[in-house]
């Protein structure tokens, strides 16, 4: 399926998604000759209703100058955003809403469920980027771009790397990526052994047949484990190669808001060398 409709997520608490993070979206979505939404939330704070600590620490004065920050902030974004996309000519929508922050991870996924893609810029040190991208990514039941923050301002797909370890995740990011794999220059299919048990004799060679199909020709490469984790072996596959995307699959399940995360996609999330496409 085509990507026509994009949504992009834009933080505004406690640190705001910074500009370039709109320029890539917006980017991407001219690759694709696809619309492009934003949406902000701007956080409200709430003050203890304590009078005596209220008092004392001056929670409400605290409370009233976060929430004023973030209102701010996602008007900045927005407007930023509306005039980047209306100069690339794929504007679609931008969203404002107002909500405490423990219900930003369930709003964006309402709004990620009607679109193509969900990209969500990602800091390293954002632990709350994290658990939005998070809840999108395993609630939205549409594939998800997880992008760092990074001074690049264009989204070039010369080298697209796909993690491929036979299971469901993948098979359902590799379908979900085809349009990115068509559009990229080189399509290289990493198998890591000796890391987990994988589900299957066939190696690579069948995935390589499918994409043919698809008029994709992809290189691929076996990699062995050695004792290091899913992760480093990904990162390091990424920086050999200079890859400019990675498709991978993303495992995990949801328990009363806390997520138990396999482990390549919660290290790859917590700290995304380039942008990340996760189905899960």
């Amino acid at each position: 399926m085509p990507f026509k409709d994009v949504l992009i997520a834009l933080s505004t608490y406690p640190d705001p998604t910074p500009f370039v993070a709109i320029d890539q979206g917006t980017d991407f979505a001219a690759t694709f000759n696809a619309r492009i939404s934003a949406i902000a939330c701007a956080i409200e704070v709430r003050a203890p209703g304590h009078v005596l600590a209220d008092t004392l620490l001056g929670f409400s004065t605290m409370a009233a100058a976060v929430t004023q920050k973030s209102a701010q902030q996602a008007e900045a974004l927005l407007r930023v955003f509306e005039e980047t996309a209306r100069k690339r000519g794929v504007f679609q929508e931008r969203i404002l809403e107002h909500c405490l922050v423990t219900e930003v991870p369930n709003l964006l996924t309402q709004y990620a469920r009607t679109k193509d893609l969900s990209i969500v810029p990602v800091p390293e040190e954002g632990l709350h980027d994290q658990w939005y991208a998070e809840s999108v990514i395993f609630g939205s039941g549409r594939p998800t771009l997880v992008m760092p923050h990074t001074k690049k301002r264009s989204f070039p797909l010369n080298a697209v790397l796909i993690a491929w370890d036979f299971s469901r995740p993948a098979a359902r990011a590799v379908a979900d990526a085809l349009p990115i794999l068509r559009q990229a220059k080189k399509t290289s299919i990493l198998i890591v052994t000796n890391e987990k048990n994988l589900d299957s004799d066939h190696l690579g060679s069948e995935l390589q047949k499918h994409l043919q199909c698809h008029g994709i020709e992809a290189v691929l490469e076996t990699v062995d484990a050695g004792g290091r984790s899913i992760g480093d072996v990904l990162r390091n596959s990424v920086e050999s190669k200079n890859a400019d995307l990675l498709v991978m699959g993303a495992f995990g399940h949801s328990r009363i808001r806390d997520f138990v995360l396999g482990g390549a996609t919660k290290s790859i999330i917590a700290q995304p060398p380039i942008p990340i496409f996760l189905s899960h």
